[in-house]
């Protein structure tokens, strides 16, 4: 008789590799139709943390999710958190193009405070994200104490956008090093009525280009483009940390 090989019987690990294969149309109505954020992971703030409106006191910390969340701010006198309080905040959801603003009260004042964000998922407080961290001064209860702080004119205006050839917004990291109180942005945050083009020819030969993304491409004309304009400047990273680090 030829020789039948031997088919061995599927592990416990190949079962459960195969049972994530299940075709659509085979699973219950109920299970095919259900959202896919009920499936996608855990809420992120992939556009970093802010933190502005700080007195001697208080101060307003805002994040931005990938999906609807719960925000829970933890404030701690060090980087360790080993003792931290507890800020519980709003329910954010696409009402606000998902951002969310908690305030925090009660501050030591001319104290560095550390700060970590966490998004948590409204229907299972067990799925958090990974928490995001930022610190501030608050505002010297003495006048004469004294305050640093920055300014500068427009972002991302006439036509040049963030440029990873050149490790985008390297002005913001060498603000940051400076480590100021706070920042003033004296000029346009955003330019709606500025589209970006992929790539500026300069007058040396080289190419400028720019990171480009849908809202961006054109006048923006909708609230979603508007808000697209702001979300620009967070996709670079020396924005996101001076955010993180420097109140505005």
């Amino acid at each position: 008789m030829p020789h039948r090989p031997r088919i061995p019987s599927p592990g416990r690990r190949t079962v459960l590799r195969g049972s994530l294969l299940v075709p659509a149309a085979a699973l219950p109505a109920a299970a095919a139709s259900a959202p896919a954020l009920a499936l996608a992971g855990r809420p992120e703030a992939a556009w970093g943390v802010q933190v502005g409106s700080v007195t001697a006191s208080s101060a307003l910390v805002w994040v931005r999710s990938d999906r609807p969340a719960r925000m829970l701010v933890e404030t701690s006198a060090t980087e360790s958190f080993r003792r931290v309080r507890s800020w519980y905040g709003p329910l954010i959801g696409p009402g606000s193009d998902f951002t969310g603003t908690t305030p925090l009260y009660g501050l030591p004042a001319g104290e560095q405070v550390h700060y970590r964000v966490t998004l948590t998922d409204p229907g299972d407080p067990r799925r958090t994200g990974r928490p995001v961290y930022g610190t501030f001064r608050t505002a010297p209860a003495r006048r004469r104490d004294g305050v640093r702080f920055l300014w500068s004119g427009d972002i991302a205006g006439q036509g040049w956008g963030i440029n990873p050839d050149i490790g985008g917004y390297r002005v913001y990291e060498e603000m940051r090093r400076l480590d100021p109180d706070f920042f003033l942005c004296s000029g346009d945050t955003v330019y709606a009525d500025g589209p970006l083009q992929p790539s500026v020819p300069l007058p040396d030969g080289r190419i400028w280009r720019n990171v480009m993304t849908e809202e961006k491409a054109k006048v923006a004309e909708t609230l979603d483009e508007y808000r697209g304009n702001f979300r620009y400047n967070l996709l670079d990273r020396n924005f996101r940390r001076f955010n993180a680090q420097v109140p505005s």
